[in-house]
């Protein structure tokens, strides 16, 4: 992998260095992981050709984890048009980095006394754009690779190991949403 072997390396480190307290500066992690894909390119599917088995669906790669502070980075690679379900992050603080591609990512936020969700927004990151969010239960988003073609690739770093959170889907009443518990896999580590 070589040189992208380096820019895993250094996205790595630059989580890690960030990744510290209850709530770090997520927009100057946000602003140093694009600085790293800007300047080196973006992340060639060739460069970690294991992930994208489309078969497979969405695959998630553990490229760092620790536990004080909590914090995990993972890859994560995306099959062509894949999308979630609108998720939370079980109160965790996040930010997502497009490496390869493109992903839309749909906000919501959660009302936790009435189940309701109400849409925040949108952002569509290519190579090197991110999105990131606060820790909390208000939080929630759906994701989607805009590609019908490619594999995705993107890095997501949260504040604490992401073992259990919900997906929301719409009850009857149109303004409710019924939450289901979930639990995250890691498809194995990602060694760089």
């Amino acid at each position: 992998m070589g040189k992208h072997s380096h820019t895993l390396k250094a996205l790595r480190e630059i989580a890690l260095a960030y990744g510290v307290g209850e709530q770090p500066d997520l927009a100057a992690m946000a602003r140093d992981l694009g600085a790293v894909i800007h300047r080196n390119g973006a992340l060639p599917m060739t460069a970690v050709s294991r992930l994208s088995k489309p078969q497979t669906g969405l695959s998630r790669w553990l490229l760092a984890e620790r536990n004080k502070p909590g914090i995990s980075v993972l890859v994560m690679a995306w099959p062509p048009n894949h999308h979630t379900p609108v998720h939370d992050h079980g109160g965790l603080w996040g930010l997502e980095l497009a490496l390869h591609g493109a992903l839309e990512v749909e906000s919501y936020e959660r009302d936790p006394a009435t189940d309701s969700l109400r849409s925040r927004g949108r952002d569509w990151l290519g190579p090197g754009d991110a999105t990131w969010f606060d820790g909390g239960e208000q939080y929630a988003h759906r994701c989607r690779n805009l590609s019908r073609h490619e594999t995705a690739l993107t890095l997501h770093v949260y504040g604490g190991n992401l073992a259990e959170y919900f997906t929301y889907e719409r009850a009857e009443q149109a303004d409710r949403w019924l939450a289901q518990p979930q639990r995250a896999v890691i498809a194995g580590p990602l060694l760089a």
